[in-house]
């Protein structure tokens, strides 16, 4: 089967985005962004062709009438234990990187220690992690770095102070770690890691409306489908980082509007807020830019500066909409500006304003910083869509359609759930008419 990729390589995230011949999306892949960026292209790209191994079994199954009120379900499952195979293995390589390092450090005296210390620590890891992958449970994060790591500080902190070990130790031994164990490929292949996470969903099975081997045949035949990467285009913010020649390189702003195009055909404008930068776009009825605008100089309000008041409010990115969501009113902030930012913040909290005020104010200072992108670029018309990560925060879209209505009265706005793939799509579309064309 000939398949289109787009990697959309941003400062935080690296997204990728599979289309078949027909322009129909087979699958979306994303992971954290990382010094290495041909790891991350190359991860994102994995990840996207889990997602299309996926879509092609949903639609096998789905032919199957008897199978039509069950399959999302099964997929689920299967999906969800294929996750905990690979996200397994994973630890298990990271425990093996942990004692490796270990062992190089220069604490022979506390070496049999350690490594006791260290085994017990992923023992207990494994044990709270695999619980994450269990049936309904909502994780806050499907990135291996994100899980693990919040794990290893709280349980490793518990077994050095039981060993009566140095806390840093261990620290070190896994900022060491982590690094390399993230920068590898599985080691196991993809199509065995399924088969293994079909068998545990197999063995969870009853009352199944048809022969559980005509469901093993028809996933594991889709496992099996050879996905010929056929053409691969590359944008985003690292984009000249990526491992593909100069043909192969496409703009974000190309990209964006076409994506934003393919999504909602309407669209006329689009918004992107991503982590470095801000975009305000205008295409025509073919998705072609005819006009763009873009922040100067520095990161002010884009993705960056939500992250930096994140580390300084010391709580999570995706906390920041849900919390400014409970103001009651918006504190005014006179600078988007990171630098400063972290002062003004602690001013703001030292005068006894409300943490959640604050953050209101944070964010509607950063849709208006926006909103003045957008009208540099030539002002909203007819459809308007919002792209990028932080179309995803509640907060910045409430005042974005307050602050769009203000000026510029009903307009209807387009917000995907998968608004952060919009650039890969764009990029994957490009790929495609590079060769369908």
């Amino acid at each position: 089967m000939k398949c289109f990729i787009g990697i959309d390589l941003g400062s935080t995230t690296t997204k990728a985005v599979m289309m078949d011949s027909d322009g129909e999306i087979l699958g979306r892949g994303i992971t954290n962004s990382r010094s290495n960026y041909d790891t991350a292209s190359q991860v994102s790209k994995l990840e996207a062709v889990v997602s299309a191994r996926l879509e092609l079994c949903h639609r096998a199954l789905s032919a199957v009438p008897a199978m039509h009120d069950m399959v999302d379900d099964l997929l689920a499952a299967l999906e969800r234990n294929f996750r905990l195979e690979l996200f397994l293995n994973m630890l298990e390589d990271l425990k093996e990187t942990c004692l490796h390092n270990a062992a190089d450090l220069r604490h022979a005296e506390i070496s049999d220690q350690l490594a006791t210390a260290l085994n017990e620590t992923f023992e207990r890891m494994k044990t709270q992690l695999s619980k994450l992958f269990a049936s309904g449970v909502e994780r806050k994060s499907d990135f291996f770095r994100d899980l693990a790591g919040s794990v290893y500080m709280n349980v490793s902190e518990e077994v050095a102070e039981e060993a009566k070990l140095p806390f840093d130790v261990l620290i070190n031994i896994y900022d060491k770690s982590i690094i390399e164990t993230e920068n590898r490929p599985p080691a196991e292949d993809l199509v065995s890691t399924f088969a293994r996470a079909l068998e545990r969903v197999m063995d969870e099975q009853d009352n199944l409306p048809v022969e559980s081997q005509l469901i093993r045949d028809l996933v594991k035949e889709n496992l099996e489908i050879e996905l010929e990467e056929t053409y691969v285009v590359g944008t985003g913010y690292g984009r000249v980082r990526l491992p593909f020649p100069k043909e192969h390189i496409r703009s974000e702003i190309l990209c964006h509007g076409l994506g934003a195009h393919l999504m909602y055909p309407n669209t006329r404008t689009v918004l992107d807020i991503g982590g470095q930068d801000t975009k305000g776009i205008q295409i025509d009825d073919q998705g072609i830019v005819v006009n763009f605008q873009m922040n100067d100089r520095c990161a002010a309000g884009c993705g960056r500066y939500l992250g930096y008041i994140a580390d300084e409010m010391n709580i999570g990115l995706h906390e920041l909409g849900p919390i400014a969501m409970e103001s009651t009113k918006a504190v005014r902030i006179n600078s988007t500006c990171t630098v400063f930012a972290g002062a003004e913040l602690r001013d703001r909290l030292a005068m006894g304003e409300k943490r959640s005020d604050i953050l209101a104010g944070l964010h509607r200072a950063i849709v208006l910083r926006a909103i003045s992108i957008i009208s540099r670029s030539g002002g909203v018309t007819s459809e308007f869509t919002f792209t990028g990560g932080v179309a995803k925060n509640e907060a910045a879209v409430r005042e974005l359609r307050q602050l769009i209505k203000e000026n510029y009265g009903d307009v209807t706005i387009n917000i995907d759930p998968d608004s952060i793939y919009t650039g890969a799509l764009g990029a994957a579309e490009f790929a495609r008419r590079a060769v369908e064309a």
